[in-house]
């Protein structure tokens, strides 16, 4: 053969398989991906994140769930605030939220009376006799947040224990084991609205 035709040949040949290569894989997908399909993966990578730092240990139990109005919603983003403004994470919201969902509901709760523990109020139930603060400072969603996020603080390695064992050394309740039920629905209320 012609040493001109067989580099002719060899470098068509070689334009076909470069240019092959140079399209993409042999095995390619032909549908175009959307700026929704990329929105949806970058989503569900967040989600994936955001679950391993707001519940690092696992949810504990059987979990609770209620319906939460105006009232508590604001109660939460109260929390969110108050974290935020004393410099903890969003795993500090979760122990927080958590602990107001078993204490009061989210409820920013007044004196009870016959149905009150001794003089437990506001969202953490926290007790004026016990040095929390005054009636005034524990029923403000801040202040009281402040001072439940200030003991949690105090306690030596709050971050590697079950959300239980954190929220009970802060609150030392007569149930310890009752605040592991609200751990999912308060990963799920800081997730919504850490960045609201």
């Amino acid at each position: 053969m012609n040493t001109i035709l067989r580099k002719s040949i060899l470098g068509i040949a070689g334009l076909t398989v470069a240019g092959g290569l140079a399209a993409g894989p042999l095995n390619h997908d032909t549908s175009t991906p959307t700026t929704r399909d990329a929105a949806a993966v970058t989503t569900t990578q967040a989600a994936k994140l955001d679950s391993a730092a707001l519940i690092p240990h696992g949810v504990q139990g059987t979990q609770s769930h209620i319906d939460l109005n105006d009232e508590q919603t604001a109660n939460v983003k109260a929390i969110i605030a108050a974290t935020k403004k004393a410099g903890m994470d969003e795993r500090a919201a979760v122990v927080s939220i958590a602990t107001a969902l078993q204490e009061s509901k989210l409820e920013n709760l007044g004196h009870l009376g016959d149905r009150n523990d001794h003089d437990s109020q506001g969202l953490f139930q926290q007790r004026p006799s016990s040095g929390w603060g005054t009636v005034e400072q524990i029923t403000d969603p801040e202040y009281s947040t402040t001072a439940f996020l200030k003991g949690l603080k105090q306690v030596d390695g709050w971050r590697d224990m079950p959300l239980t064992v954190a929220a009970q050394t802060v609150q030392v309740s007569a149930y310890p084991d009752h605040y592991a039920q609200w751990e999912q629905q308060a990963a799920d209320l800081v997730a919504e609205h850490w960045n609201s």
